[in-house]
């Protein structure tokens, strides 16, 4: 707690600068959104947390790349990367999320409407453009469970609309370890038609030694007025990017060379090889497009419908040495998959005097070929002496069809009871339900190997189908104490269900999807404040409660391949601030805090090395949630001189430790970073030009970013880069 009273003074300190513009001119202008309740409205008069980041904030002086660069500064909100593009970023809501190893699981991902999460609640923020966002929302606590299968949240991301008339915008930046980007953003409004059209390529040799990625992303959104009443929207996006994977290092290999890359251990007489020799990386491709159809009925009915489709495809080389893949039931160290997705959904909205009513039925599937190949040499030991033997698809070690499915019908309403009291809830039906087809069957030579004890033994059919289902509720209201004052209370039910990727493995080290695995339950509680202190600043408060049940966590996690399980209960609670002030008009002042303890209700025993029939490990009742940091804060200050062109910020972010297993024997410590960032803009006829630089971990401070959950080997840690710059340059052009 020391950290956290140590940084509170820089929000109390805004607050009163904030008391001190009094009586300056209103300039915090209402900020509209619509994840909470699926209709647009005032965030302020809404019984729920939920923040909304701006176009500006989203792509000024930043390399709007990752997600992590602007939303780590809501409360109760943090992403990160492991310092390579292999893992894709992590994102964490209220400590929902942590246990992902990549990618983003307990958290609901929408680009423009259409989901980026599949149906069994997978996704990766990769998929964003950030470089024509107009805003990302996030919704956190109970009104989540009204879009299903997940717990912690919902982040949407919204594609500007088109400028009046054609604008092209082409971009460049460069920094730290060979870091390039290259963009292009041109949009128009012809007639009825209005689109946005945004494509870039990044390239970075990474911090890390073997950690060399590039990503490639374009993105579209266009809108057809068909009439005064109804529109069409078109979405479409791809990303792909690949990357070498430096694997996690262990506290020695951290403490005497935190560049280097991870280290595998070898079972024969060649010890330690480099994530290198096994050749460690990953392809990731995702494509997805959609159309969203928008009318009204009458002046008090409308209609919504949603169709959308896409295609994710992943390769991903593993450090696993040739004994390990040579095991009969085990799926080799490539592991690839292609999944194929679509989805639609429809809702009707009423809106009356004081009630708007909003209901509607939603479909989702998943079909995915996911096949497992030996990694590289089809020899049963690792005597072999030159890196040649891995890198390379070998044999075929696994070959199934998964099919996952959702479907879910909703009902959600508001209802003004009096002009300083209204109330909000709704009540959702979900079910999940999970197939696999296993066309790996055989009797012998199940290995892949050319020779070895582990030939006679079977590999049998490991088909089945599983499936879930639960109803979800949130309910809230909202009092409005004054005009410039609202106090909330919401409570909800949530649920959720494995992914396809934790069910892929089985801690028994057995072949086949891990069907055994349970949903989680949790119950949530929060109860809040939002008030202007003045006409310049706003106060944000929250504070939560959650009881979860099932907690899905890692089971095992080894060579980049991880199980998990069921355990008992958790509990999370804390307190989330935010406070954002409008000091003049030339400087702003933002702040957010949060204090989370997220720990086991129960004890219950987890596995260290696979294969693990009977978990050995006891992990206590109390203990923390691994990867959950039990504070945050994130702060800035902005000054704009607009008669230059000039805008600079300084912007601090800190974090408190958090564990890397759940046992809590290993732990990454806290840290505190700081940036400087700055830049002109010059206007002139037609042209626009932007030139910033920024300087992130200004004071080279050396910490862990990111963990691996629970790593058997105790490669731990992803360590983050130190100083770092980038520049950039960008000239708009509108005709």
């Amino acid at each position: 707690m020391t950290t956290v009273l140590r940084h509170t003074p820089i929000a109390l300190a805004l607050a009163l600068m904030g008391q001190a513009a009094l009586a300056a001119p209103p300039i915090l202008a209402p900020t509209v959104v619509i994840t909470g309740t699926r209709v647009e409205q005032n965030s302020f008069d809404l019984p729920m947390a939920i923040d909304s980041i701006d176009a500006a904030t989203i792509q000024e002086q930043r390399a709007t790349v990752n997600l992590s660069e602007v939303i780590n500064r809501v409360p109760g909100v943090a992403a990160a990367g492991k310092e390579n593009y292999t893992q894709e970023q992590s994102l964490t809501i209220r400590g929902f999320g942590a246990r992902s190893q990549f990618g983003v699981r307990g958290v609901k991902l929408f680009a423009d409407g259409i989901p980026a999460s599949t149906p069994d609640g997978q996704g990766g923020t990769g998929l964003f453009d950030l470089a024509s966002a107009s805003r990302i929302e996030v919704l956190r606590g109970p009104f989540s469970a009204l879009y299903g299968n997940h717990s912690g949240g919902v982040v949407q991301v919204f594609t500007e609309d088109g400028p009046d008339r054609f604008t092209i915008t082409p971009s460049f930046q460069a920094g730290s370890y060979g870091t390039t980007r290259y963009g292009l953003k041109f949009g128009d409004t012809v007639g009825n038609f209005n689109y946005t059209a945004s494509v870039s390529r990044f390239d970075t040799d990474g911090y890390r030694d073997y950690s060399r990625s590039q990503k490639e992303q374009a993105n579209f959104k266009g809108r057809v007025q068909l009439n005064d009443q109804s529109s069409l929207t078109m979405v479409g996006n791809y990303m792909r990017q690949e990357g070498q994977d430096p694997l996690g290092l262990t506290l020695d290999q951290l403490n005497s060379d935190r560049r280097q890359q991870g280290q595998a251990a070898l079972s024969g007489a060649n010890g330690l090889r480099t994530a290198e020799f096994f050749g460690a990386r990953r392809t990731l491709e995702n494509t997805q497009g959609g159309f969203v159809f928008e009318t009204a009925l009458s002046q008090r009915d409308s209609l919504r419908a949603m169709f959308f489709l896409g295609n994710r495809n992943n390769a991903q080389y593993l450090a696993l040495n040739a004994v390990t893949q040579s095991n009969a039931t085990a799926a080799g160290g490539l592991s690839t998959f292609d999944r194929n997705y679509w989805g639609t959904n429809i809702r009707w909205t009423r809106r009356l005097d004081t009630v708007t009513l909003t209901t509607g039925a939603e479909y989702e599937r998943a079909n995915e070929d996911r096949r497992g190949y030996r990694n590289g040499s089809t020899i049963a030991n690792d005597n072999a002496s030159t890196s040649s033997n891995y890198g390379f698809r070998g044999a075929l070690k696994r070959d199934e069809r998964n099919v996952a499915e959702q479907t879910a019908a909703f009902f959600q309403g508001e209802w003004a009871v009096q002009p300083d009291f209204s109330l909000s809830g709704g009540i959702r039906y979900t079910r999940v339900d999970f197939s696999t087809d296993d066309n790996f069957i055989c009797a012998s030579n199940c290995s892949g190997a050319a020779g070895g004890a582990q030939l006679a033994r079977a590999n049998g059919d490991d088909s089945g189908s599983t499936h879930h289902g639960a109803w979800t509720t949130a309910f809230g209201a909202l009092w409005k104490v004054s005009p410039a004052t609202n106090l909330y209370a919401n409570l909800g039910r949530s649920f959720e269900a494995p992914t396809l990727i934790e069910l892929a493995y089985r801690p028994d080290g057995g072949s086949g999807l891990n069907l055994g695995l349970k949903p989680s339950t949790s119950m949530q509680y929060e109860i809040g404040v939002k008030t202007f202190l003045n006409d310049r600043t706003r106060l944000d408060a929250a504070v939560f409660y959650i009881d979860t049940e099932d907690e899905v966590v890692v089971g095992t996690n080894s060579g980049g391949r991880v199980s998990y399980q069921n355990a008992g209960d958790t509990s999370r609670k804390g307190i989330e601030l935010a406070i954002d002030s409008r000091i003049t008009q030339s400087i702003g002042a933002y702040a957010s805090l949060t204090l989370l303890d997220a720990k086991f209700e129960d004890s219950f025993r987890t596995c260290g090395a696979p294969p693990c029939t009977t978990p050995n490990i006891l992990v206590a009742e109390g203990n923390k949630l691994a990867s959950v940091a039990n504070k945050s804060l994130y702060g800035e200050v902005t000054y704009r001189h607009a008669a230059s062109g000039f805008l600079g910020a300084v912007e601090y972010r800190a974090t408190g430790r958090m564990f890397a297993d759940d046992t809590n024997e290993a732990r990454a410590g806290g840290y505190g970073i700081a940036s400087l960032r700055g830049g002109f803009t010059q206007k002139s006829s037609n042209w626009t030009f932007n030139q910033f630089a920024r300087i992130d971990n200004l004071f080279d401070k050396e910490y862990v970013g990111s963990i691996y959950v629970n790593d058997a080997n105790g490669r731990y840690y992803a360590p983050a880069a130190e100083r770092t710059w980038l520049i950039g340059l960008s000239a708009s052009y509108s005709m």
